[in-house]
């Protein structure tokens, strides 16, 4: 296989007994941009990137990261990347600082880079305070947050981050979005899973969904966007405690999904398409069901609305702590 892509897999399987992880996956990932993995818990995105990273082989399919094959190079393919995977990969005996230090000769940096790029590190992810404490002591943020400067202190042509910002509040979100653009615009190309779909919007240039262990769609958000074919109708309850009746009662015309509010008013989703008659007939329903109504509005789809309408599953029942398990 020869490919001018940064990351090139074709037909990737991988089976643990009876369970099919990866049923003939496809990935292409062009230099320097970053390629959103979105799915649903289950659906094979980390054993994806297990198989990307040689941490394990694929039971048939190619693969090649940065120019190398991934069964038979791996040795090349490791020292050409950097892997933030869902559980951190740092020594707990070591000083947060001492960790990144070491990680950053391991990537042969010299000894005053590896200090000066793991000491900036340590500040840009607000590890500064904690920088010379064990990391065995840090909590659970502080281990994501270490892990990922551990992954990008040897400035890898290519990055795998796994679920990197799962746990964080939202301020780290925005930092570490903020280091990932840096790191793109000055060339890297990245791998990204991740179950918030707005960080996915936010940075992906381009998006692959993966479900039962296939890429089922791969495009920019736009284009999977405009898969839908429509606008998406919202309809606020008054009363939040009949939400689920007023579900129930747009389910039959149509995939639904829960709609966050700032306002702490949830609403119902439901893709209306180019059916105006379809706006009319969900009012009914929920009015047929003694359901008052706050807000009724019509708006442009969401990457939430092309996961429902992709993988069937609304992201909350997809379910958000990362993969586990054989069928990861």
């Amino acid at each position: 296989m020869t490919t001018t892509h940064a990351v090139e897999a074709v037909g990737l399987v991988k089976r643990y007994g009876e369970t099919t992880a990866l049923a003939g996956a496809d990935l292409a990932v062009a230099q320097g941009t970053i390629m959103g993995v979105l799915g649903p818990n289950g659906a094979g995105k980390t054993t994806m990137v297990r198989v990307l990273t040689t941490l394990i082989r694929a039971d048939a399919g190619e693969a090649r990261v940065a120019g190398y094959d991934v069964r038979r190079e791996g040795q090349r393919v490791r020292a050409s990347i950097g892997l933030s995977g869902q559980f951190s990969a740092t020594d707990g005996n070591l000083t947060g600082r001492e960790n990144l230090r070491m990680v950053g000769r391991l990537y042969q940096l010299g000894r005053r880079e590896a200090r000066a790029r793991a000491d900036d590190l340590l500040e840009r992810l607000g590890l500064g305070d904690a920088a010379d404490r064990p990391a065995r002591g840090y909590s659970g943020g502080m281990n994501r947050r270490l892990d990922l400067a551990a992954a990008i202190i040897g400035r890898a042509p290519v990055l795998f981050l796994d679920e990197p910002t799962t746990g964080l509040d939202p301020a780290s979100r925005r930092d570490i979005w903020e280091l990932i653009r840096e790191l793109v615009d000055d060339g890297t190309t990245l791998v990204l899973t991740t179950q918030y779909l707005d960080e996915a919007d936010r940075l992906a240039d381009r998006i692959a969904v993966i479900d039962n262990g296939v890429v089922i769609a791969e495009g920019t958000v736009e284009e999977l966007k405009s898969r839908i074919g429509g606008d998406v109708l919202e309809l606020r309850p008054a009363d939040p405690a009949r939400l689920d009746d007023a579900e129930r009662a747009l389910s039959a015309l149509g995939p639904t999904h829960r709609v966050d509010d700032e306002r702490g008013a949830p609403a119902i989703g439901l893709p209306v398409g180019e059916d105006p008659e379809l706006i009319a007939r969900a009012v009914r329903a929920v009015d047929e069901q003694g359901i008052g109504l706050l807000d009724v509005s019509v708006r442009r789809p969401s990457l939430d609305d092309v996961f429902l309408t992709m993988t069937g599953r609304s992201p909350e029942a997809a379910g958000g702590g990362g993969e586990t398990g054989a069928a990861a």
